[in-house]
This record gives structure tokens, C-alpha cells and sequence, in this order.
């Protein structure tokens, strides 16, 4: 699926903090206190959960990664969560940890943050969603605590017609399909499939229904080729949740990340059906925007979604003066009522996109560059101000950001993605700089190879965009001899691997379509 509308923006519910602008590190990483964390050692964590007969919980994030900051300021410091850690082994697995990438291709676990839970014997029980609010995620993971069966078992279980009980459709409905890495289902398959969920729960479990139905539309959207939907019955049971604020409140997360995508799916451009449907959403997005039970991201996201349906109307042009003036009002809320450190990496993020998709560049700029004085990882903001010189079309500018934010990037998973950006943003605003496009692809690949296990889930996938993006670079052949020089340098690296180890075979595969 495409990336959630706030791009990395979570949403979940906001409890107290006596956090600091810039929240403490620990040893190794930056945590709230108060958990137990046991730190990349996947295997001896499951091995102390087979001796205690204990779940293991773990956490696959990053410390740039605004969601993962907005999971650790208003889950992790929850007293009601760390009460619940003590009945299962949690384990913070960071993708720049030692071994990280391997791991996470061990365990099906791409995108930032993942949590599963999982049994003694390293069973997948779920995946837990970490875009809803705090009671809905507390109440998913106690449920998947106190479920024998994994969440796998009950999926096949329900697609067969057989009986479920109202947890196990709740435990369906919030999964995180988001991060499932086709562990339940195939993603080609999961639009479908959640449509065929939704359709099966029994009348009793309406909410559920409700919801399965969201997510169903949600994954139609986003998916390369839709199946089939009855948009008559989607736009009733959509305009119900819409026109019920308790509905609307416990589908917010969906309301808010796939508004326009959802109104596109079932809606024409300019007929009267849009119409409707885009004044009772905004609406519904109005409301959530000043939910005081809602976090200051899941606020400001609904406000970010009144922006995104106004482009639905305005694609390019200038937006209306009350909503600009709202967006401007609602952001700088944000701004000045948010302390916690972690929350703020979150926060501003959203607010920097909510400006920027506005068409307030200037605003969104301002509020970055104070960011970058406070926040425990400027390099993810030092991109989006590229972002917005790229919208001005002030390549040289945009260009000189993806520098920065490469140079300044902490970690080696991290510096290998945020060197391909940097390459990426070259070959697409300045294709004609040969130097430092080679020297950029150059340092990349030096990096890549003095790091371990480099070839692995998120390093492999940046390392087949390099690999591409110089390709498409290349493709008249007028930078041969510097494409040549770079991929003899990954060729190197390939034959330095020892023979059996599997990275070999990918490394190699990344030079295939050079050789063919």
C-alpha cells in the first residue's frame, strides 16, 4: 500500500509526560523509562521467554522515525502499558542496531514502527496497530494476550465461515494490515479479502463491521488494481460512520490517513455524490480537529485531511483563506502546546507536511529550521525542507538539503537511505553533475562496504533504488564510464562475501542488469 496520507505520521492518543524538549538517552538508544527492554538480542530474548513461559513483544522502530517517537511518547510512558510489559518479554530491535536488517528479514519487518506479539515458541500471535489511539491499542494487545489461537488461525477460520467470537473479529479488524509483509495475506489479495471479512461479521458486531469495511476501502484505494466494490453500499455505510461522532471518533485513524484516496475510490470529480460525501467528511474532520480526547498529531492530522480533500477541488491553486488560516492557527497549537521531545518529532513532522501540502512553503520552512535546533535527529527534517525548495523548483537549494541531511544522518541503515535520497534527488534535479552524483554513489558504497549484514530488508531494498536510479541515470548512455566505475565498486563488494553466505546472491543481483 502507498504511505499513510501524514506520510510518517501515527496516531495515537496522548497521555501526561514530564518528558523534556529533547527526551534523555539511554545507553544506547533513545526510550522512555520504565520498560524492561531487552536490546537487539532477538534469540536470547526468546529464550528467556521459553524459560518463563512468558509472550515476547517486540518493537521494530528508529530513533528519527516520527511515528516510533509518537508510539514512545504516548504508549510506552503509559503506566497502564509498562504495568502490562511485566507480562511479556519486550524487546526494542532498532534497524541500526548491529544485525537489525537481518533480523528484520528474519521476522517480516519493514516499515517503522512494527510490534508483534508473539508466543513462547516464537509463533506470531498479531501485529499490533500503532496508529490508533491508546485505549484501542491497550484493548487490542490485552485481547492478543488472552487469545490462545494466533490471529493467522482465526483470519483462515473466519474466510472458511466458521463461528468466531467478538474478540477474535475485533483482533481481525485491528490488525496491523499495514505492516503484515504478507504474513496473513497476500497484498494483492487484502482489499479483497477485507471486504469478505467485513461482509461476514455477524449484525451483532456492527462497529466491527464498520471498521473491517474502512479498511477495506482504505487498502481498495491504495492498491495497484481495485476489486470489485458496491460503491451504493460503501457510500451508505461510509456516510453512517460520518454522520455518527462516536463512529467517526474510534475510526479516526482511517478517517484521517485515507480521506481523499477513500473519496476518489468511490466518487467522481465534480458530481453531486462528491459533493456530498466531501462536505460530510470535512464535517467529521472538523470535529476530530478539535477533539481534546484526540493527541496533538491525531488533531492535527484531521486538519492535515481537510487539506488533502480541498485538493481534491484545487490541485494546484491556492486554497480557501478560512482553512489556510485554520491550518496556520491549529499548527502553531501544536507547536507551542507540544514539550515532549519524542511527541515533537512527530508533531512537527505533520505540521511541516499539513503547511507544506497547503502551499504555505514559506511557514512550513520557518517551523523546520527551528526544528532542527531541537529535535534529537534534524537530519529526517533537513528532507522535507528539500521537499519543499524541490516544490519551489529551486533544484540547487533542494539538492544542497539532501546533502546536508545525508551528511548529518546517524546509523548505518539510516545513512545508506538517506544516501540514496541524496542520489535520487541528483539524478533528478542536477543529472548533469556527474562528479557528485559518482562521489555521492561512491561514499555510499564505501559505507556499505564496512557494514555487516548490508544486503539485508531495508538495505537491500535502498540498495536496488541506488542500483536503479543510476541505471535510469544512464539510460542514453552518456554517463557510461562514471556508471561503469560505481558498479565495479559494488562488484568488489559482491566478491568479498564469502561463497555461502546468502547476501552474495543479492549483491550479484544487483549488477544483473548492467551485465544484460
Amino acid at each position: 500500500m502507498k504511505r499513510r496520507l501524514t506520510l510518517i505520521a501515527a496516531l495515537l492518543i496522548a497521555g501526561s509526560s514530564a518528558y523534556a524538549a529533547t527526551p534523555p538517552a539511554n545507553a544506547d538508544h533513545k526510550l522512555p523509562p520504565g520498560i524492561a527492554w531487552q536490546q537487539g538480542d532477538v534469540t536470547a530474548a526468546f529464550a528467556q521467554a521459553r524459560a518463563t513461559g512468558k509472550p515476547l513483544f517486540l518493537y521494530w522502530g528508529a530513533v528519527w522515525c516520527p511515528p516510533c517517537n509518537q508510539v514512545k511518547a504516548t504508549i510506552f510512558n503509559q503506566q497502564a502499558f509498562i504495568d502490562r510489559t511485566r507480562q511479556f518479554i519486550p524487546v526494542y530491535l532498532d534497524g541500526d542496531q548491529p544485525g537489525a536488517q537481518k533480523l528484520g528479514a528474519q521476522y517480516k519487518v519493514r516499515g517503522y514502527p512494527t510490534m508483534i506479539l508473539f508466543k513462547p515458541d516464537g509463533t506470531e500471535i498479531t501485529r499490533l496497530p500503532g496508529e490508533v489511539d491508546f485505549e484501542r491499542y491497550l484493548n487490542t494487545l490485552e485481547m492478543a494476550l488472552g487469545n490462545a489461537r494466533p490471529v493467522k488461525q482465526t483470519l483462515a477460520a473466519a474466510l472458511k465461515g466458521s463461528k468466531l467470537g467478538s474478540d477474535d473479529w475485533k483482533l481481525l479488524a485491528d490488525y496491523s494490515w499495514d505492516t503484515d509483509q504478507a504474513q496473513l495475506i497476500a497484498e494483492d489479495k487484502l482489499p479483497a479479502t477485507l471486504l469478505k471479512l467485513a461482509q461476514s461479521v455477524p449484525a451483532s458486531e456492527g462497529p466491527t463491521a464498520a471498521r473491517l469495511q474502512l479498511k477495506a476501502l482504505a487498502a481498495a484505494a491504495n492498491a495497484e488494481k481495485a476489486p470489485p466494490i458496491d460503491k451504493a453500499a460503501a457510500l451508505l455505510a461510509l456516510n453512517k460512520v460520518l454522520a455518527d461522532p462516536k463512529q467517526s471518533r474510534a475510526n479516526f485513524d482511517v478517517l484521517v490517513n485515507y480521506a481523499g484516496e477513500i473519496i476518489e475510490l468511490l466518487t467522481a470529480s465534480g458530481t453531486p455524490e462528491q459533493a456530498t460525501l466531501l462536505a460530510s467528511w470535512n464535517k467529521s474532520l472538523q470535529s476530530l480537529a478539535g477533539d481534546a480526547s484526540l493527541s496533538a498529531n491525531d488533531k492535527l492530522g484531521a486538519v492535515t485531511a481537510q487539506v488533502a480533500l480541498a485538493r481534491l477541488l484545487s490541485p494546484k491553486g491556492n486554497l480557501p483563506e478560512p482553512l489556510l488560516s485554520e491550518v496556520k492557527k491549529r499548527v502553531a497549537q501544536a507547536d507551542a502546546g507540544t514539550t515532549n521531545g519524542y511527541e515533537r518529532q512527530a508533531v512537527i513532522n505533520t505540521a511541516a507536511y499539513t503547511l507544506s501540502s497547503a502551499g504555505l512553503l514559506d511557514d512550513s520552512d520557518k517551523l523546520l529550521n527551528a526544528e532542527l535546533k531541537r529535535s534529537h535527529s534534524p537530519y529526517y527534517f533537513m528532507l522535507s525542507l528539500a521537499s519543499n525548495a524541490k516544490k519551489r523548483g529551486d533544484k540547487a537549494t533542494a539538492v544542497d538539503w539532501y546533502e546536508k541531511a545525508y551528511n548529518a544522518s546517524e546509523g548505518p541503515a539510516t545513512r545508506l537511505q538517506w544516501g540514496v535520497s541524496y542520489v535520487s534527488g541528483l539524478v533528478e534535479l542536477a543529472p548533469q553533475d556527474e562528479v557528485r552524483i559518482e562521489k555521492a554513489a561512491t561514499s555510499i558504497l564505501t559505507e556499505v562496504a564496512g557494514t555487516k549484514n548490508a544486503f539485508y530488508e531495508r538495505n537491500r531494498r535502498s540498495l536496488e533504488k541506488l542500483v536503479g536510479k543510476i541505471h535510469a541515470w544512464n539510460k542514453d548512455q552518456a554517463h557510461q564510464a562514471s556508471v561503469k566505475r560505481v558498479l565495479t565498486q559494488l562488484e568488489g563488494i559482491c566478491g568479498k562475501l564469502p561463497g555461502k553466505d546468502p547476501q552474495k546472491a543479492v549483491c550479484h543481483g544487483l549488477l544483473k542488469p548492467a551485465k544484460a
